[in-house]
């Protein structure tokens, strides 16, 4: 279904309409078929306009067993089109998922406009001059699926033909059988008295220029080639596979003519240690991981803030705590993120609010982790890891100059090398690349002392030095917050971070269409926070914060701002729908 998914977000997103996807599928690799906990789905909107997230509910399911119906038919409104295939709904099927009769004849289904397909027999039959097996003719059945919906919804599908042609290069008869399995497909819809309609969405208006389609893993990954790209450095990717982040490894190890090296190491802790070692060579480190990687990761973290050395963790969020839901997304990493490690290690944070911002989001994790030599963690989460979306390709001199200086030579005035004399604007120290001559240090994790970097037990320098890296933390510069209140007199702001951007956005929209006035604002720096965020929320009556958490970053604004925020919070391991957030804030809006 992930795959069938994806053909058809593809084809739509040539197309030119918006699209935005949401994958769901279970953790194990093969999870139990027919079982409630072992579907798989792929819902996807797309339009002749802006949309900001996968929808709240669909308008067409398509069941492929009754497991697969039970896990998703509260989703389908009443009068919703249901394509199912009655080849699994056997006896057998039915009782594995509860079912005590067929929900296909006893009118349990009447409210809803039900397409009865045999989508496994017609498949097995249009296949029967291949020279294939029974078992790969069943496989393409979702290949009969796709082209049905392609007929129904008037896709392209040149794409999916040369697809399946390099896919299945090695074997030319599976090309063959799931081309046929396609038209198939395409032909019944077109053939079938049972739909009533055709539809045809037209391309949304959007800017010139050249788009494709773009999950949020592939664009952070591109977007740390670019950030290494403009820094003119070797990136050195050390990581080891973990759900939802091994896709950014699995991309950037396409691109080693681009500078970049991607190291599989044998655990977590290995993969940070290889990338701190990278960043003390003079590359740019990166490592990639989930929330219970940041964990192992966090020893390292700290060293690197001692250090004060450029580099990038990215936490591609999963619902927790320990392995917990590991394909499910959440937003509860901001506390580990912001305060995880032992003794005062400050790091910034950046968090990345949909699949294209991840792009974007990298680069900014990248350009402040070189100017201001220090770690930076980079939010990103399940829901936009991998989902996608239309991504207009821009300009590589539009992107920002990332270029840093190593040292050189001695900087003191008495003709010495200090590695802890520091920039007076960013107040990073050099990066001396080891074998540069005259530039010999002292590196370790014990404390240094202030400008020669020697081992210090000083108490009065542990306090300066500790005070010295919390401030060139608060010293980035980071853009103050904008706000979107399009009227000038709303009195309650929604303010959010990372992936609750679509869902906000969708809901806030929804509210003022009906002339209900909010505002709305949200936070890719978490660390330092803007330096206009306090005067921005105390201008609004009610601060309203939604997070996948149990109110993470509520907590941060409280005690920061004293600003008695009201939390919505959920953690489901899905996205807010934008119907949930619209009826929450308008209740608010009500009350104030």
């Amino acid at each position: 279904m992930q795959l069938t998914g994806d053909r058809f977000t593809s084809e739509t997103a040539q197309l030119g309409n918006d699209i935005s996807t949401l994958p769901n599928f279970p953790a194990e690799i093969r999870a139990p078929a027919g079982t409630l906990p072992g579907v798989s789905s792929f819902q996807v909107a797309f339009a002749d306009y802006d949309i900001l997230t996968p929808g709240d509910a669909p308008n067409v399911l398509v069941a492929m067993n009754p497991a697969a119906l039970k896990a998703n038919i509260a989703d389908l409104p009443k009068g919703g089109t249901i394509i199912v295939n009655t080849d699994e709904f056997t006896k057998r099927n039915l009782a594995k998922v509860g079912y005590d009769s067929n929900p296909l004849e006893d009118d349990s289904l009447a409210g809803w406009d039900v397409h009865k397909v045999g989508l496994t027999s017609m498949t097995v039959g249009a296949l029967a001059e291949h020279p294939v097996s029974k078992k790969d003719a069943e496989r393409a059945k979702n290949m009969f699926a796709l082209g049905l919906l392609s007929w129904l919804y008037s896709r392209p599908h040149e794409s999916t033909m040369h697809f399946l042609e390099r896919k299945f290069a090695a074997r030319p008869e599976l090309v063959a059988a799931n081309k046929a399995a396609f038209n198939a497909g395409w032909n019944f819809g077109e053939t079938t008295e049972g739909f009533a309609v055709r539809y045809e969405v037209p391309p949304a208006q959007m800017a010139p220029g050249n788009y494709r389609n773009i999950t949020g893993n592939t664009a952070l990954a591109l977007g740390l080639v670019a950030a290494g790209v403009k820094a003119k450095l070797p990136v050195l990717l050390g990581a080891y596979p973990i759900t939802p982040a091994s896709d950014i490894l699995h991309e950037l190890s396409k691109h080693k003519k681009l500078g970049v090296t991607t190291v599989q190491a044998e655990d977590e802790i290995a993969a940070i240690g290889v990338a701190l070692g990278a960043a003390y060579g003079g590359a740019l480190g990166i490592t990639t991981t989930s929330g219970p990687g940041v964990a192992l990761k966090g020893e390292t973290i700290s060293l690197a803030v001692a250090l004060e050395l450029p580099l990038v963790i990215v936490d591609v969020q999963r619902a927790g705590p320990s392995t917990g839901l590991p394909t499910k997304t959440e937003q509860a990493d901001l506390n580990m993120a912001l305060f995880g490690r032992h003794g005062e290690a400050p790091v910034a944070v950046v968090a990345a609010q949909s699949p294209v911002d991840c792009f974007h989001a990298a680069i900014e994790a990248c350009r402040i982790a070189l100017k201001y030599r220090t770690p930076v963690i980079l939010l990103s989460d399940g829901y936009v890891a991998n989902g996608s979306e239309p991504w207009l390709l821009p300009e590589i001199s539009e992107l920002p100059d990332l270029r840093v200086e190593y040292a050189s030579g001695p900087n003191g005035e008495d003709g010495k090398f200090y590695p802890y004399l520091r920039d007076p604007e960013t107040m990073a120290r050099p990066w001396a690349v080891p074998g540069t001559p005259g530039l010999e240090h002292r590196i370790g994790g014990l404390e240094k002392a202030d400008k020669t970097g020697d081992i210090s037990y000083d108490p009065a320098n542990h306090d300066f030095m500790v005070r010295t890296r919390a401030a060139r933390i608060e010293a980035i510069d980071v853009p103050d917050i904008e706000v979107e209140d399009p009227s000038g007199e709303a009195k309650v702001l929604v303010l959010g971070w990372g992936s609750t951007y679509g869902p906000i956005g969708a809901a806030s929209r929804a509210l003022r269409q009906r002339g209900v006035n909010v505002a709305q604002a949200h936070l890719r720096h978490l660390s330092p926070l803007p330096k206009n965020l306090g005067e921005v929320l105390a201008s609004y009556d009610k601060v309203v914060i939604p997070e996948m958490n149990l109110g993470q970053l509520a907590h941060v604004i409280r005690a920061r701002f004293l600003i008695d925020v009201v939390g919505y919070n959920q953690v489901r391991g899905l996205p807010f729908t934008s119907t949930q957030l619209e009826t929450m804030l308008e209740e608010v809006i009500k009350n104030v």
